[in-house]
């Protein structure tokens, strides 16, 4: 049997189980893998300016292809970088897998230049995570990461010390025997028509449902029909839920609109459909709930479930409707439908501006991306305001794509992911919906983006402040503290960056420029002024948020803040 390197063994793995690239920032301790990927033309190594990024990147192609996706990190610092981002794939459930580089194996446990030890630090942000100390162990090693990523949808951690990467052992064939195979899971027969008789006897269906519908769309629809049922789909849920579907009133939550809101809160039969929805206070208190998802543990931990069926959404979808009858009362899916029209009039009332204004209403911003973006066009998101406008004004078509850290909620993401995406699906059009703070966080990616001349298209809501924070410490009656931004001008750092850059704040000039940078060959960044004080009010305001937003405006005015109160009054009531 040939004698081959663990560093060629390891990327032949990868080759074999479909990986076209790896993001990462090159260093000593991963010379022995960035060489050999640097000899071959199946594979190439994305060079990035910050690791974090680079495991972003990573996720955005996992999520969009479902395969294998690979960022890498020299020893110490290097990998250390790749944690946050990581954590977001993992809690993502997308299949990432890492290299995470050590240093010479004979200096481990010596507190030696840069020692850390990556097998314990990723462990609580991975299913499989170990170190290759010999080569001998380098096929198992290798070829059971990539089973663990892709079998179990999170991230796996290979540990290499540099000097074992150089180190020879036989190398058989490689063998994935799990690569593109799928498992069906369904739940009892039984189980199923227990489940289906409460559904019957329900007269206030409602439909919960998240991102385990992908590939479920025509089952949901089915069972939405004979139930009578409106469906409110959670933010995950949103690309796969919302397309084409007469059923979906929108989303319910801190992000959702009233029609979500009272379709959750007035139903007395709740079906969850592939969900971890986590807010305990949007779940109706007294109704009998069904629970379908493929992870056990995540049945009966946001409400109190009458019956829980561990299966795939369209499997079980698909046993269930054997047994459900036509619902004979459509009264409460036309009451949510009604309120899910006013939803959308409201929102496109407040999607406007006025010519000559110094700022605009961010709203106005995302209704435009929507409008102008491709019917194929990928989104991403950065967590905080972005995510509620692209929650609340971008339509799924089942062609786009959205993409952000809707569970782990980091900052800094959507620029990453991003590029990410583009170099997963080339042609296909990307815009990444950034936060000032967040695009700043990570700003060292812009240069990534221009060397690799990546063509995404980023959109700043610059409104110079943390604003979700701030919204969230004028519900708790807090004055503002550490919000502020003071920003560049972000579409001049473009500019200095290599990027085409723009800067709008005259509502009468956004959507020319909104066209020309998405039409432009190549990337382009809109700093797209926007309001400090938009509020985006959540579908239900509980009586300790309103006790405390009052109380910030009573700090604000003695604190000689009325000028604030003034400009929050005139963004969101006068107009």
């Amino acid at each position: 049997m040939a004698k081959k390197s663990v560093a060629e063994i390891i990327v032949d793995t990868l080759v074999a189980a479909g990986v076209k690239r790896v993001f990462g920032v090159v260093g000593d301790s991963l010379n022995g893998i960035t060489d050999n990927i640097r000899a071959r033309d199946n594979i190439e190594f994305i060079a990035v300016r910050h690791e974090e990024g680079g495991a972003f990147a990573a996720g955005a192609e996992a999520h969009l292809t479902g395969d294998l996706a690979v960022c890498a990190g020299s020893c110490g610092p290097g990998n250390t970088h790749l944690i946050n981002g990581l954590y977001d794939c993992h809690r993502s459930r997308v299949p990432v897998l890492a290299l995470a580089a050590q240093i010479p194996s004979v200096e481990i446990g010596t507190g030696y230049f840069q020692e850390t030890h990556p097998e314990r630090l990723f462990r609580e942000c991975s299913h499989y995570c170990e170190l290759i100390s010999t080569p001998e162990q380098a096929v198992r090693t290798i070829e059971s990461a990539v089973a663990a990523a892709l079998g179990q949808r999170g991230v796996a951690v290979v540990v290499l010390p540099g000097d074992v990467a150089y180190l020879e052992a036989e190398a058989p064939k490689v063998l994935l025997p799990t690569l593109g195979r799928r498992s069906a899971l369904r739940p009892a027969d039984a189980d199923i028509r227990q489940a289906a008789q409460v559904l019957n006897n329900g007269r206030k269906v409602t439909i919960l449902a998240g991102i385990g519908c992908a590939g479920a769309h025509a089952e949901l629809l089915q069972v939405a029909e004979l139930l009578q049922a409106p469906v409110v789909h959670a933010l995950r849920g949103k690309e796969h839920v919302e397309p084409h579907n007469p059923y979906d009133v929108g989303l319910s939550g801190l992000l959702g609109m009233p029609a979500g809101y009272h379709a959750l809160m007035e139903a007395d039969t709740l079906l969850m459909l592939g969900t971890d929805f986590p807010y305990r206070q949007f779940y109706p208190e007294d109704a009998r709930v069904v629970q379908v998802d493929v992870r056990p543990e995540n049945i009966g931990r946001r409400t109190r479930v009458e019956i829980g069926l561990v299966g795939d959404v369209a499997d079980t979808l698909r046993q269930l409707l054997q047994y459900l009858v036509s619902h004979p009362d459509s009264s409460h899916l036309e009451a949510a439908q009604e309120r899910h029209r006013d939803d959308d009039a409201h929102l496109a009332e407040l999607a406007t501006g006025d010519a000559g204004d110094t700022s605009l209403h961010p709203q106005h911003v995302a209704r435009l991306l929507d409008e102008m973006a491709a019917e194929n066009a990928i989104f991403t998101c950065d967590v905080g305001t972005p995510t509620i406008w692209a929650a609340r004004y971008l339509h799924m078509n089942g062609q786009r794509r959205l993409i952000g850290s809707f569970v782990h909620g980091s900052m800094a993401n959507a620029v990453s992911q991003a590029y990410g995406a583009a170099l997963s699906e080339p042609g296909r059009q990307v815009i990444a919906m950034c936060g000032d703070g967040g695009l700043a966080m990570l700003l060292s990616e812009l240069l990534t983006i221009r060397q690799h001349n990546i063509p995404v298209k980023i959109i700043v809501f610059n409104n110079s402040a943390l604003s979700f924070v701030e919204l969230e410490m004028k519900a708790a009656g807090i004055l503002e503290y550490g919000t502020e931004l003071d920003n560049p001008d972000f579409g001049a750092v473009a500019e200095a960056a290599g990027l085409k850059g723009f800067r709008v704040s005259d509502p009468a000039n956004l959507e020319s420029v909104l066209r020309e940078a998405l039409a432009h060959d190549g990337p382009a960044l809109v700093d797209a002024v926007v309001k400090r004080q938009e509020l985006s009010i959540p579908p239900s305001i509980e009586l300790k948020q309103a006790q405390g937003f009052g109380l910030y405006a009573l700090k604000a005015l003695m604190n000689g803040k009325g000028s604030e109160l003034l400009e929050l009054a005139k963004t969101n009531l006068f107009r």
